[in-house]
């Protein structure tokens, strides 16, 4: 499927190609980042976990006092697959300010197989915790730090040195001592729909670690609706395992997720 197939919008119930949609100017989405957005994985045209998807979805609209239309929201999300047919790709829904429903089909991004990460500062939003809103800015900008020191990603760090995720993705790692880690959601992080499918599968400890302890690490990966799961090759210069065995036992196990979800329809794109 061509690139102009899948790309199609719906701007609130109509469906146009991406580079024909439009929208309104006059609204606060655009102008202030001030709305709330999901994004999901397309396998051979059906939405993984879209139930997950739009109750966070729901959550991060309330966190904000942004109204959102889940019987409006649903059946054009149906409409517009259907146009799109069986391709693998992904969905994104954006809610804005100015009350716009607005659903894109989209290619997924390349990633390799491993990809290196740096260590980031970050201070989270007490306000927004576990909103996945349009004000992304300082999550870019923490990817673009990275990419600048040599990487391809950053890690997200508090300024108390606890480790919380990458700017789009969850991250586990194989602590010194010997356990699978990842932040718990009390740190600040986004509540991930693919780090929950890893921690149903694995046995994870979650919690409040800081950065020396994912230094000592071994193993890591992170984790997200595109990337599914991808081993991290180095922190902050600092080699790993990659993919080491635990990343392997975490590929294998959201594999079980997706073939119990989707079955023999989840072609692996």
């Amino acid at each position: 499927m061509s690139v102009s197939e899948l790309e199609l919008a719906s701007v609130d119930g109509r469906i146009d190609r991406t580079d024909e949609a439009t929208i309104a100017l006059r609204d606060d989405g655009l102008y202030r980042g001030d709305g709330v957005f999901e994004v999901i994985r397309l396998y051979g045209g059906h939405p993984f976990a879209l139930a997950e998807h739009l109750e966070r979805l729901e959550r991060s609209a309330a966190a904000i006092d942004l109204a959102t239309e889940r019987d409006r929201i649903e059946p054009e999300i149906e409409a517009l697959l259907e146009r799109v047919g069986d391709a693998d790709g992904q969905l994104r829904i954006l809610l804005t300010r100015g009350g716009r429903r607005i659903l894109l089909t989209e290619e997924l991004p390349t990633h390799e197989l491993t990809l290196s990460v740096a260590t980031v500062t970050y201070a989270p939003s007490v306000i927004l915790t576990g909103v996945k809103s349009l004000s992304y800015a300082a999550n870019m900008q923490a990817t673009r730090i990275a990419r600048a020191r040599g990487a391809d990603e950053a890690i997200l760090v508090r300024p108390d040195r606890v480790v919380l995720e990458a700017p789009t993705s969850a991250i586990f790692w194989v602590s010194a001592e010997g356990p699978l880690r990842t932040p718990a959601l009390s740190t600040g992080i986004l509540e991930s729909i693919t780090r929950a499918q890893v921690v149903a599968e694995l046995h994870v400890e979650e919690g409040e670690f800081e950065l020396d302890d994912l230094l000592a690490a071994h193993e890591c990966f992170l984790a997200s609706t595109t990337r599914e799961v991808q081993a991290v090759s180095s922190i902050d210069g600092r080699e790993l395992t990659a993919p080491g065995p635990r990343t392997r036992e975490a590929q294998a196990g959201f594999g079980r997720r997706l073939e119990r979800e989707l079955g023999a329809r989840a072609g692996r794109g």
